[in-house]
């Protein structure tokens, strides 16, 4: 199935809803928008750097405390030199890694930040199909201070697994990818630390995972100004790992949108035919292309294809080499060192403040809360809310059928003519039969449940909860009616939904939703509204504060 924002034509509304048959996933067949403007674009942009901080839990961005590095074990060889790094990227949290630099040249030099990927040994890989010292030793040589850094779980960054986390983390946003785009975030700030290092010329490179790492980087950070996401831009498979697919992260995007936020600046992507990248000179490269040509910046973005399996090979770090550097540079012999001289915590421990798993956790929440302040955008992010501009409607008698136009989803109510301001009950009686009314019977309650395939690998990266739906049902009923001062009346769970719903509508609702026995506690979101990231957001205290304001300014949709 070939998926883009958008799955049905305007003015359509489906049989049945689509979001119960539409379910995107990583191996979903997607395509690019096209954007008619630079100006388009860019709105669109803003959006998608938002939407992809707060899946990682970085929005609003932590505070940066001290990285307080440690670096030591140099090793110096023909050409460059090699140590081992500790970072404390949060109090009492530890990633490790090398930093390569040039010997026997002066100057500032570039800085490139190399993230491994999924190979077997991580940073210290060195195999045919990739070898990250390989590609760091060379880059050195050529003149570049090199960051290889591990991914979380790997080698010395052991505080935590790889694949991490819960229905608890989730609502506070907390997870591998997360964890991942913030260690990158402070490598830059170290690279940029460093009294060698050009601040104006940081750059990226990765593959696979790796590669995920890079754009996801490039998206969040435009400190890096030339990057090479290796084997990994594609429209048929966004990443298999929990560290590259955190929930809400490609709700109505997917990898090509988020890897052409690198424009207009420079990007090689690097491609294979044996692997999921395979169509990239034809699909993926053009459709990136065609939004640095909104900036006149067409040439910044390059490609290569290699006829090889997955893989961040000799022939792939050559391409790499000639893009960063600008001229025709083959690979030079190199010989790794051995591991117990790469690894940070060989013969060592961590340091005496580091914390376990669940301290990492309790402090990532403790933060999150201190940041916190009621704000409609954050709930409209963890709900991916849409305001629709335009709502479908087929009437039948007191029957009516809603729909976004473009969406394919499918609201059913009861229309009772009457007086206005309008009510909606949701879950509830009107106790003003002469009040225009619509009863709403919103996703996957009363006659609207149908089977909805949950199991797809990654679900929540692509697809909205049950309850997050619910609230956009309301939201668009809201819309269809058009007015200030609709009446929201609900009952029971119906009136979580419709809290959350009154929070973050940019019109003035009258809400009559008491929920005596809801407090906002995590246990309380997973049993009756589980929604990821909501308790980054504010939960349930932003919701009462922002769905009762009389007065709402400006517009987040």
């Amino acid at each position: 199935m070939l998926l883009g924002v958008t799955c049905l034509a305007a003015g359509q509304i489906p049989d049945g809803d689509s979001r119960n048959v539409t379910i995107p996933n990583t191996d979903t067949h997607f395509s690019m928008p096209v954007f008619k403007s630079r100006a388009e674009w860019e709105q669109r942009a803003a959006r998608l750097r938002q939407q992809v901080l707060f899946a990682a839990g970085l929005l609003p961005m932590p505070r940066k405390h001290p990285l307080n590095p440690q670096i030591f074990g140099r090793i110096e060889r023909k050409g460059y030199s090699v140590e081992k790094v500790l970072l404390e990227t949060m109090p009492g949290y530890y990633l490790g890694g090398n930093l390569y630099r040039p010997l026997g040249r002066e100057g500032k030099f570039p800085a490139v930040l190399s993230p491994h990927g999924h190979w077997n040994y991580g940073r210290l890989e060195n195999s045919a199909a990739a070898s990250i010292p390989g590609r760091c030793i060379n880059l050195a040589r050529l003149g570049f201070v090199v960051f290889s850094y591990d991914m979380v779980g790997y080698d010395d960054t052991i505080q935590t697994p790889h694949a991490f986390g819960g229905p608890r983390e989730q609502l506070w946003s907390f997870g591998p990818l997360g964890l991942q785009l913030w260690n990158s975030i402070r490598a830059v700030d170290f690279l940029e630390s460093l009294p060698e290092v050009d601040a104006t010329r940081i750059g990226a490179t990765g593959a696979s995972g790796g590669g995920t790492q890079t754009f996801l980087l490039t998206a969040a950070d435009d400190r890096v100004s030339f990057s090479a996401p290796v084997n990994m831009i594609s429209a048929i498979m966004q990443g298999g790992s929990p560290c590259e697919n955190a929930p809400l992260l490609r709700i109505g995007t997917n990898n090509m949108e988020i890897a052409a936020l690198m424009a207009p600046r420079r990007m090689l992507m690097v491609s294979a035919t044996g692997d999921w990248t395979r169509n990239t000179p034809r699909e993926e490269f053009p459709a990136i292309q065609a939004i640095y040509r909104l900036f006149d910046k067409e040439s910044n973005v390059q490609t290569i294809q290699i006829d090889a399996p997955h893989n961040y090979n000799q022939a792939s770090r050559e391409a790499v080499y000639r893009f960063f550097t600008g001229r025709d540079t083959a690979e030079e012999p190199f010989t790794p060192e051995k591991p117990q001289d790469l690894l940070a915590l060989h013969n060592r421990t961590l340091p005496s403040n580091a914390l376990t798993y669940p301290q990492i956790v309790e402090q990532w929440i403790e933060a999150a809360r201190a940041q916190n302040d009621p704000d409609r955008e954050l709930l409209r992010l963890a709900l991916a809310a849409d305001w629709p501009s335009k709502v479908l409607s087929e009437r039948a008698g007191d029957q009516i059928v809603l729909s976004r136009e473009g969406a394919g989803d499918r609201v059913s109510g009861v229309w009772h003519e009457g007086r206005t301001p309008a009510a909606i009950l949701v879950d509830a009686e009107s106790s003003e039969p002469d009040r225009a009314t619509l009863r709403l019977t919103v996703f996957q309650t009363g006659s609207a449940v149908a089977p909805r395939d949950r199991s797809h690998p990654h679900f929540l990266t692509f697809n909205k909860t049950d309850d997050a739906e619910r609230v956009q049902d309301i939201l668009t009923a809201l819309a269809w009616l058009h007015q200030p001062d609709v009446q929201l009346k609900c009952a029971g769970k119906a009136a979580i939904w419709c809290t959350f719903a009154a929070a973050v509508a940019p019109v003035r609702v009258r809400l009559d939703a008491p929920a005596p026995d809801f407090h906002g506690t995590d246990q309380e979101f997973i049993d009756n509204f589980f929604v990821p990231g909501i308790q980054r957001a504010g939960g349930w205290k932003a919701a009462l504060n922002l769905s009762h304001r009389t007065e709402r300014g400006g517009n987040i949709f």
